[in-house]
């Protein structure tokens, strides 16, 4: 079997087909559940925020939202494992908050910060396959990771954040438990989507990429001047970690062209400078609506999951963000999703080129 080289599926990458592809519509294997995960998040969203707006930790409120998203884990598990696994991704965010805050906190620069968010990006991904979390992935966990990056003011302030993000996170636990019957529970007749069984030797290769690529994105968007440099670090993660390159590529492009539409959208909806129970409001129906249709197609989830994360960014910096969010969004996904194909590449294995290859054949014949 002759050897596939980088060289060689450079003209496959380039190919329009991807971009055909990218644009394909497919029903999701099982919508009732992403339906239902959205409506848990949304839930606790609308139990939790609301609750944190009124008390004297108002601005605690952007961690609170980071731990209603644990509900998003384990839609496809087998009976009797979706709370635990719901618990796990709990625990995965209550450490991303407190590892990236912790080391703010103890002065770490920006830099080293970001080298950590790499880091954890690729250890998450490790947890969350083995353990079958199943989509949304790390990515979650990175932003969680990403929205603690600025320092805390006090070792007070680090513990409040640990402890919203749990508090949050125990909710959302509660009502997935209390909602798990309306959850398809697959039959002999219609199982439920899984994943294969891979072992840590099998996803290692995958696990360096996205530590590779989030760094690299990060420094080099930290290099243009962008303030949230973290976004570009989540963007090539989400490119990253998909198993086959060519699903590497259509999710780049499918990233891009829905962060670009999303972000204008939430750019017209912080023109009106809206208030917390708006933004409260607007960030449920996203979390419903990215669910539903992110099964069909991933650029039409990052339509609404984008203005979704930028509203929670917003209502966590308490009134000193605005409209210049979505512009940065858009130029962070671009430099993302571009390190990312980049590093794919250069760090693909032959089994990986090989892979690429013989679709593109047989997709060409």
């Amino acid at each position: 079997m002759s050897m596939v080289r980088r060289r060689h599926i450079m003209p496959m990458v380039l190919h329009h087909r991807h971009l055909r592809d990218s644009l394909a519509v497919t029903r999701p294997a099982v919508l009732r559940n992403s339906a239902l995960a959205g409506l848990q998040v949304a839930l606790t969203v609308a139990l939790v925020l609301p609750l944190v707006h009124l008390s004297p930790w108002t601005g605690l409120i952007g961690y609170a939202g980071l731990g209603a998203l644990s509900a998003l884990f384990g839609r496809f598990a087998e009976t009797g494992k979706r709370t635990g696994i719901v618990v796990m991704a709990g625990l995965c965010q209550i450490a991303s908050v407190g590892l990236v805050s912790a080391a703010a906190w103890l002065g770490a620069t920006p830099a080293m910060l970001m080298i950590l968010l790499a880091c954890l990006g690729g250890c998450f991904f490790l947890i969350g396959t083995l353990a079958r979390f199943g989509p949304p992935g790390a990515l979650i966990f990175m932003f969680a990771g990403t929205a603690a990056m600025r320092a805390p003011d006090s070792l007070d302030d680090l513990l409040a954040r640990i402890a919203m993000t749990a508090a949050a996170a125990v909710v959302a636990v509660l009502l997935c438990a209390l909602t798990e019957s309306f959850r398809f529970k697959g039959h002999a007749e219609r199982p439920l989507p899984q994943e294969p069984l891979r072992t840590l030797k099998d996803l290692m290769p995958t696990a360096i990429r996205i530590c590779a690529g989030a760094a690299l994105a990060g420094f080099v968007a930290m290099a243009m001047g962008m303030e949230h440099a973290g976004w570009a670090a989540l963007g090539a993660t989400a490119v990253l970690q998909g198993p086959f390159l060519h699903l590497s590529i259509h999710r780049a492009l499918q990233r891009v062209a829905g962060t670009i539409i999303g972000s204008l959208a939430v750019w017209l909806i912080l023109q009106g400078a809206p208030g917390t129970w708006e933004v409260i409001a607007l960030i449920v129906v996203l979390q419903i609506a990215t669910e539903v249709v992110i099964g069909f197609n991933y650029g039409f989830g990052q339509i609404f999951v984008t203005p979704m994360a930028l509203l929670m960014t917003y209502l966590a910096a308490s009134g000193t963000a605005g409209p210049d969010l979505a512009g940065e969004r858009v130029i962070d996904t671009l430099i993302g999703a571009l390190v990312g194909i980049v590093v794919a590449i250069i760090l693909s294995t032959q089994s990986d080129r090989m892979h690429l290859s013989e679709r593109h054949a047989s997709v060409g014949r």
